[in-house]
């Protein structure tokens, strides 16, 4: 933005905590009406990024920026994310996998529902998560540790080998404990996966994270394959 207006730093202030991006709402809520997006578009103060998702211009580019912009289209009426990054993407996420996974998978309530189709390179799965199962790390919202680790082993996309590398790192991090995966409850067929994966996994005491940061504050830099959302 050119000019710091009230209007202009009220939407600074929503976008900085999303890695300079917002939505069509957020920018009328900060006090630019809809006949003006497209000249603040025009004159390059704005960047749209799909339909509904815009960028400041002059706001420094993440590392990541589709993630952000995959959990702002995952929004419901309120203007809510309601997507949680999962799966091999989580896994990723945490450094628990150099695996590239072919889509971003995200994990979105039951419920959830878009009018335009889901695109390509986003792996939708339905589930409920709980505050314990949720994390962030950049600004995102992602699956924890254990939950992340169940996920992908009954789930089955990766090798055998790749899961028990992947238990194994978040035990030797301290980032999940060996009786949390044996103790969480999940179906007989789940159970049988997951006790599989243990078996080729070393019993031994985890050690704690070297670093001694938490996980949401840990650089993230390239840790999945991009894909690019469809601008409209």
């Amino acid at each position: 933005m050119t000019r710091r207006t009230p209007s202009s730093q009220r939407l600074y202030a929503s976008a900085q905590h999303q890695g300079g991006f917002f939505t069509t709402r957020q920018a009328r809520q900060a006090g630019f009406g809809d006949n003006v997006h497209s000249y603040h578009v025009r004159s390059g103060n704005w960047i749209r990024e799909q339909r509904g998702v815009y960028r400041l211009a002059q706001f420094p580019l993440a590392a990541r920026p589709d993630l952000m912009i995959w959990q702002l289209w995952s929004r419901n009426r309120q203007d809510q994310p309601q997507g949680v990054f999962s799966h091999t993407t989580a896994l990723t996420l945490h450094e628990l996998s150099d695996a590239m996974p072919a889509k971003l998978h995200m994990t979105v309530p039951p419920g959830f529902q878009r009018m335009a189709a889901t695109p390509e390179g986003l792996g939708l799965h339905r589930a409920r998560l709980t505050a314990r199962d949720v994390e962030t790390i950049d600004g995102v919202r992602v699956t924890a540790p254990l939950r992340t680790l169940i996920d992908v082993i009954v789930e089955g996309e990766l090798a055998p080998e790749i899961q028990a590398q992947a238990v194994d790192e978040a035990l030797r991090r301290g980032l999940v404990r060996r009786r949390q995966i044996e103790d969480v409850k999940v179906s007989t067929r789940a159970r049988q996966r997951i006790n599989k994966i243990l078996k080729q996994v070393p019993d031994g005491q985890s050690t704690p994270i070297r670093n001694g940061r938490g996980a949401t504050d840990r650089p993230r830099n390239t840790p999945a394959r991009t894909v690019s959302p469809r601008r409209r």
